[in-house]
């Protein structure tokens, strides 16, 4: 499902800030427009992919037509100069898909002794590392 959101984008001296002010004064920034859409994109997928995995609700976007750059500008005391406003879309479970739940490949060694034991007991050794290393870094 395409979600999508008005972001505000601000000219600078290299490059471009990025708002959204519907959600938190969420930003990002790029050097160039196009880098600056990129980072956009993926700010917003990971505002939103967060707020489904904690459960918290997302406001509804406002319409483009209501988002005045020159008013964010004023209200977070920032230049306004070359400003737009501009939606940003994404697909959230596609983009998570392809950048947050990507599975990667590790090769590690273990004492044959080990490996031996942990194969009679049918262990899942991605699953076990998983864990362990979540414990570790204490999350989720």
């Amino acid at each position: 499902m395409l979600s999508m959101y008005p972001a505000c984008f601000f000219k600078e001296e290299n490059g471009y800030s990025v708002i959204f002010p519907d959600l938190n004064w969420l930003s990002t920034c790029g050097n160039t427009l196009e880098k600056s859409m990129e980072m956009a994109i993926d700010c917003l997928a990971g505002y939103l992919y967060t707020c489904q995995m904690d459960g918290e609700p997302v406001p509804d976007p406002s319409q483009l037509s209501d988002i005045n750059p020159v008013s964010i500008a004023k209200e977070l005391d920032i230049e306004s100069g070359d400003s737009f406003v501009n939606m940003v879309s994404v697909d959230v479970a596609l983009y998570a898909k392809a950048h947050f739940e990507k599975s990667v490949k590790k090769t590690l060694t273990i004492p044959a002794w080990l490996n031996a034991a942990a194969l009679e007991q049918n262990i899942n050794f991605s699953q076990v590392l998983q864990d362990a290393l979540k414990a570790k870094l204490h999350i989720g």
